[in-house]
């Protein structure tokens, strides 16, 4: 049941050719649960082909405030992820920080 404390989020970007995932999808999502108080990442998840990529990013993504902007979350994904798509996972962590921004703006 839900409390209506959280909001479930997702952004979406086009996966670059050779790698696994794109067997699959067309594109990359990151899901995200968060606080509605606060914007924190509460859970995240993504289309990543593997188990461990999936887990790896919703670790690296986690406690992360969206408040704070997204730049926190990008320079920590680039920092720690050195696959090939690091550029799908910072474009689709753009697409979802633009659809928390509008949905802060259409709740004030």
């Amino acid at each position: 049941m839900m409390n209506g404390k959280t909001l479930f989020i997702a952004g979406h970007a086009r996966l670059p050719q050779g790698m696994a995932a794109k067997s699959v999808f067309d594109t990359l999502t990151i899901t995200v649960e968060i606080d509605k108080k606060y914007g924190v990442i509460l859970e995240a998840s993504c289309t990543l082909a593997t188990e461990h990529g999936r887990k790896f990013v919703g670790n690296v993504l986690r406690g992360i405030s969206l408040n704070d902007g997204i730049d926190e979350a990008i320079e920590t994904l680039r920092m720690f992820y050195r696959g090939k798509a690091t550029n799908a996972l910072v474009a689709a962590l753009k697409d979802l920080d633009t659809h928390y921004q509008q949905i802060e703006s259409t709740e004030k």
